[in-house]
C-alpha cells in the first residue's frame, strides 16, 4: 500500500457514517479512515456482510467501528438509526452517501422494480441520510461535511446505466443546491466520480460480457492507461473530509484519469452486443450474484 501523505490523527475526532458500507467502495475506503483516526460507522442492509466489514477495517482495534443494518431507502428507519447513533455514541461529523445498486441492460427492457431498485437507493437514500444528519446538525449548531460518491455519468450521462445516471445526477443537484442553502450553517457537500476501480462483485455487474474491448470499465479506455485503486480514492476522501479546506464546498471531483474528457467513459460501446449478447450477459449477471451470496453466506 503506498505511504500515506496524512498524519495518523488527521480524522482524530471525526465520527463518519458511510453508507453501503459492507462491500465495494465503502468497504475499501472504511479501513483507511480509521487508520488515520476516524470512529467509522458502516450502514448497510446485510448484518453478517457489515460485520466482516468492521473486522476487517478496525484491524483489531476495539471501539472505532460500529455497523447498523438499515435500508436507507426508508426515512424512518434511516432517522430512527441516525438517532441511536446520536445517543449511543455522539453527533456525527460526517457523512458519506455511498449506498447504491447497479447493473447493465437495455433500458427497454427494464421493469419499473429494476428501476426503482436502483434510483431509490441512490436518490432516495442519498437524500434520507443527508436530511437525517443535516437537521440535527442544524438544530444542534454543529457543522456538518457530507460527501456522495458519483460517477462521471452525472456530466455526460450514460446509455445502459440510465437508473444509475439518472439518480446519481439528482444526488449531484442536491449537493450543490445544500452547499448554498447549508453554507450559513458551517455544513459542506461536496461529491467524488471515480473512474473504474475493481471491487468485489460489482466489478462483475458492470463488465457483463467477455469482449474487452467495450464498456466503461476498460484500462484501455482510460487515457492515464490503468483504472483507479482504492488507496487513491481513500487519500482524496480523507482530504475532504478533514479539517484542511472548509471552504470547498458544492464541488464534484472527477478521479478517473481523465476518462470523461477523453470518451467519454460511458458504456456507449455496448450499442454493438446482439439480443444473444445480452442474453448471455444477463445469465453471467445472475451466475455471479448467486456465487456472492453463496460465498457471503457459508
Amino acid at each position: 500500500m503506498p505511504r500515506s501523505i496524512f498524519r495518523d490523527d488527521v480524522l482524530a475526532g471525526k465520527r463518519v457514517l458511510i453508507t453501503g458500507g459492507g462491500t465495494g467502495l465503502g468497504r475499501g475506503v472504511a479501513r483507511h479512515l480509521v487508520d488515520h483516526g476516524a470512529e467509522v460507522h458502516l450502514w448497510g442492509r446485510r448484518r453478517s456482510v457489515l460485520d466482516e466489514a468492521a473486522a476487517e477495517a478496525s484491524g483489531g482495534r476495539d471501539g472505532r467501528v460500529f455497523v447498523q443494518s438499515v435500508d436507507v431507502r426508508d426515512a424512518a428507519l434511516v432517522d430512527a438509526a441516525m438517532s441511536e447513533i446520536w445517543a449511543d455514541h455522539g453527533p456525527l461529523t460526517s457523512l458519506i452517501n455511498n449506498a447504491a445498486g447497479n447493473f447493465i441492460a437495455p433500458t427497454a427492457s427494464l421493469s419499473a422494480h429494476a428501476f426503482e431498485a436502483v434510483s431509490s437507493t441512490v436518490m432516495n437514500g442519498s437524500f434520507n441520510t443527508t436530511h437525517a444528519a443535516g437537521k440535527r446538525w442544524i438544530a444542534e449548531g454543529l457543522h456538518g461535511s457530507v460527501l456522495s460518491t458519483l460517477t462521471t455519468w452525472i456530466w455526460t450521462g450514460s446509455a445502459f446505466v440510465v437508473p444509475s445516471a439518472m439518480a446519481k445526477a439528482a444526488v449531484h443537484a442536491m449537493t450543490m443546491s445544500l452547499a448554498v442553502e447549508w453554507a450559513r450553517y458551517g455544513i459542506r457537500l461536496n461529491a467524488l466520480a471515480p473512474g473504474p476501480i475493481p471491487t468485489d462483485y460489482a466489478w462483475e455487474m458492470l463488465n457483463p460480457t467477455d469482449k474487452s474491448s467495450i464498456g466503461a470499465t476498460q484500462p484501455d479506455t482510460i487515457p492515464a492507461g490503468r483504472v483507479g485503486s482504492i488507496d487513491e480514492l481513500a487519500a482524496l476522501t480523507i482530504f475532504l473530509l478533514s479539517d484542511a479546506c472548509d471552504y470547498l464546498t458544492g464541488a464534484a471531483i472527477p478521479m478517473d484519469g481523465a476518462q470523461h474528457l477523453a470518451g467519454p467513459g460511458t458504456f456507449a460501446g455496448l450499442t454493438s452486443l446482439s439480443d444473444e449478447d445480452w442474453a448471455a450477459a444477463r445469465e453471467k449477471s445472475k451466475t455471479a450474484s448467486a456465487a456472492s451470496k453463496a460465498e457471503r453466506t457459508s
